[in-house]
C-alpha cells in the first residue's frame, strides 16, 4: 500500500513538473525554484568577480556592454524587469556564460574570435537564451531526481556554492573541474541557438553573423570529438541549423532596422 501511494505521488509530481514548456514548445521537467538557483548563481558570480581578473580595457568594456545592453532590452518579463550584471574577465579562454538572476560573464579570449558586434551578439544572445529557456533549472531539477548533490550540481549549472565553508578559489576550482561554463545537452544548445538568434535579430544585430562566428570557432578549435560524443552539436550541424532559421529571423532583423534599432557597438582596438 505504501509503495502504491508513493508511486502515485511520484506520477502526480512528475506530471505537474512536466507542465512547463520551453520557448520552442519543448516539455520541461521543472521542480527547482528559480529563487533558489538565482541565489546560488549570485554566490558563484560574486566569487568569479572577486577571484578572476576583470579587464580594465575601456574599449572592450564599452563594446561588450553595448552589445549586452541592446539584447537584454529586447527581453520579455520577467527577464526585462531585472538588473542584468556584466563581468568581463581578462582571460584567454574562448568562452562566455549567463546565469539565473541576470548574470553575464564574458572572457576577453572570445573577443579575439568575434570579429564584430554581430558575432558577439550571437554569443551573448545564445548564453542569455540558456537562462530564459530555464535550461539551468531544467538540469538542476533532473539532478534532484537522480540524487545529485545540489552544491556540486550548482557549479555545473552555473549556480555556485552557498555554504560558508567554501572559499572563492574553491568554487572556481570546482567549477573548472566540473565544467562550470554551462555544459548543456545538445538539445538545449540547439534551442539556445534558435532563441538567441531571435534576441539578436530583435536588437538589430544580423543573425547571419552567427554562421560566421561558428566558422571562426571551428577554425580556432582544431580537432573536435564526434558529434555523438559531445553535448554540443558539431559545427557543421550547428551551422546548418542556424541557416535554417534565417527565414524566420531575417524578417525580425529587417523589422528591427526599420524601427531604428541599429546598435553602434564597434570594436575600436
Amino acid at each position: 500500500m505504501n509503495f502504491s501511494r508513493l508511486l502515485i505521488a511520484l506520477i502526480v509530481f512528475l506530471a505537474i513538473a512536466a507542465c512547463s514548456t520551453s520557448p520552442t514548445g519543448r516539455p520541461q521537467l521543472i521542480t527547482k525554484s528559480d529563487a533558489e538557483l538565482e541565489a546560488q548563481a549570485a554566490a558563484t558570480f560574486n566569487a568569479y568577480r572577486s577571484t578572476l581578473p576583470l579587464t580594465t580595457d575601456r574599449a572592450k568594456i564599452d563594446f561588450v556592454a553595448c552589445v549586452a545592453q541592446a539584447i537584454v532590452t529586447e527581453l520579455n518579463p520577467p527577464y526585462s524587469d531585472i538588473e542584468w550584471e556584466l563581468a568581463i574577465f581578462e582571460d584567454k579562454q574562448v568562452n562566455a556564460f549567463a546565469m539565473p538572476g541576470g548574470k553575464i560573464g564574458v572572457y576577453t579570449g572570445i573577443l579575439e574570435i568575434t570579429e564584430d558586434e554581430h558575432q558577439l551578439a550571437a554569443v551573448i544572445g545564445h548564453e542569455i537564451a540558456h537562462v530564459t529557456a530555464r535550461h539551468v533549472n531544467e538540469r538542476a531539477s533532473r539532478g534532484t531526481l537522480t540524487s545529485i548533490g545540489i552544491e556540486a550540481l550548482a557549479v555545473i549549472m552555473g549556480g555556485g556554492y552557498t555554504g560558508g565553508a567554501y572559499t572563492a578559489s574553491q568554487v572556481l576550482s570546482a567549477g573548472a573541474a566540473l565544467g562550470m561554463e554551462l555544459p548543456m545537452g545538445r538539445g538545449q544548445e540547439s534551442e539556445a541557438d534558435v532563441v538567441g538568434l531571435e534576441y539578436m535579430a530583435k536588437a538589430g544585430f544580423d543573425p547571419r553573423a552567427a554562421v560566421d562566428l561558428w566558422q571562426n570557432m571551428s577554425q580556432a578549435g582544431g580537432k573536435k570529438p564526434p558529434e555523438h560524443l559531445s553535448t554540443h552539436p558539431a559545427s557543421e550541424t550547428r551551422i546548418e541549423n542556424l541557416i535554417s532559421q534565417w527565414q524566420k529571423t531575417l524578417p525580425i532583423y529587417n523589422q528591427a532596422l526599420a524601427e531604428g534599432k541599429n546598435p553602434q557597438c564597434k570594436k575600436t582596438w
